[in-house]
């Protein structure tokens, strides 16, 4: 079934439901579409941080510390 079919048929379906239930549809549809959003926004600041060159200082340190530094090694 292809998307306009299937709104077509939901609609169908929510005009069959009392005002309680349709109620309830909407706060459903909106919780859905605020899932989708947080999920948009979060992939945005992942590409966002993913681009930045903020913790590039990070990978051009400098290692201060060695396996000689330690004062008890684990086998």
């Amino acid at each position: 079934m292809n998307r306009q079919a299937l709104i077509e048929n939901t609609l169908k379906k929510l005009k069959r439901l009392p005002d309680s239930r349709i109620k309830e549809v909407s706060d459903f549809a909106d919780f859905l579409l605020s899932k989708i959003d947080e999920q948009m926004i979060q992939e945005g600041i992942q590409q966002i941080v993913a681009d930045s060159d903020t913790f590039d200082f990070v990978m051009e340190d400098e290692e201060i510390y060695s396996v000689k530094d330690l004062k008890e090694k684990y086998k």
